[in-house]
């Protein structure tokens, strides 16, 4: 019989998001991400949407009360390295997260604010989006938003990569101790940059980091795959900065390879495999 000491231990990453019935993105993303950087994946289920390559048709919010069983059976027993939020659908779940990751002392917290779906259905309820930023936003360690959430939550169009660094050091402003701007989203650019804004010492420290545009209709879950996979790399030991470089080669080449493939009528996935 093994005693205690000869045991291995592994990686352990968390996500508290939604379901995605067709598994291109959400909690089905983020395991996928996970397991690819042998990281053992949980998960605390939020909302169950019913969803496809062509769109989000339907939500239905996990009851409280099991997403509070949810919280205390992992987070009591297993215990994470690291832990990705996505979809929190409104503000009573919001709470509830919150007090569960301060009561359990979760370190490493990666926090991607989901607003809506790539065929713009909305993923949160009215007001909760202010809830999410005064709980939230000041005991994450990476806040990782796209281009348009953050200009919906600073109120404000960006519209050029000056203008990306500035949103990023105001977002840092509201409390993360990291922000990640994701600027796929230009359209008029050949290369999709992402903004890194994070706190060193006393001052600010931006880091840019650039890759081609990829041409595709296969970008469902691009949002998930990218938090996740700084997600694991945090839990792996990796800094914030090798971590972003790591999740910006994974989502890439994500996009790449997933350009490749035909999954469904509409708009399907990134590709997980790497190999």
């Amino acid at each position: 019989m093994k005693i205690e000491d000869d045991y291995k231990y592994y990686d352990k990453a968390l996500t508290i998001a939604g379901s995605d019935s067709g598994g291109g993105a959400g909690i089905q993303a983020d395991l996928k991400t996970f397991h690819e950087f042998k990281c053992y994946g949980a998960s605390v289920v939020t909302a169950v949407t019913s969803q496809n390559t062509l769109g989000v048709y339907d939500i239905h919010e996990i009851p409280k009360k099991i997403i509070i069983s949810q919280l205390d059976c992992v987070l009591g027993d297993i215990g994470f390295d690291a832990i990705k939020i996505g979809m929190l659908f409104s503000k009573d779940i919001i709470d509830i997260v919150t007090d569960k990751l301060l009561s359990y002392s979760c370190k490493n917290i990666v926090l991607d604010p989901v607003i809506f779906s790539k065929n713009n259905f909305k993923l949160i309820e009215d007001g909760a989006l202010d809830k999410l930023k005064i709980n939230l936003f000041p005991i994450s360690d990476i806040l990782t938003p796209n281009l348009p959430e953050a200009e919906i939550i600073l109120g404000k169009k960006i519209n050029s990569l000056n203008e990306m660094k500035y949103a990023a050091i105001e977002l840092l402003s509201m409390g993360p101790k990291s922000v990640i701007i994701k600027g796929g989203h230009f359209h008029d650019s050949s290369v999709s940059p992402d903004c890194l804004a994070m706190r060193e010492n006393s001052k600010v420290k931006i880091l840019w980091l650039e890759s081609n545009k990829i041409e595709t209709k296969n970008s469902h879950g691009t949002g998930c795959t990218f938090s996740s996979a700084i997600t694991a790399h945090l839990a792996k030991g990796f800094s914030v900065e090798e971590s972003f470089r790591f999740a910006k080669k994974y989502i890439s080449n994500s996009l790449l390879k997933g350009s490749l493939y035909k999954i469904g009528n509409g708009m399907g996935p990134v590709c997980h495999f790497q190999d």
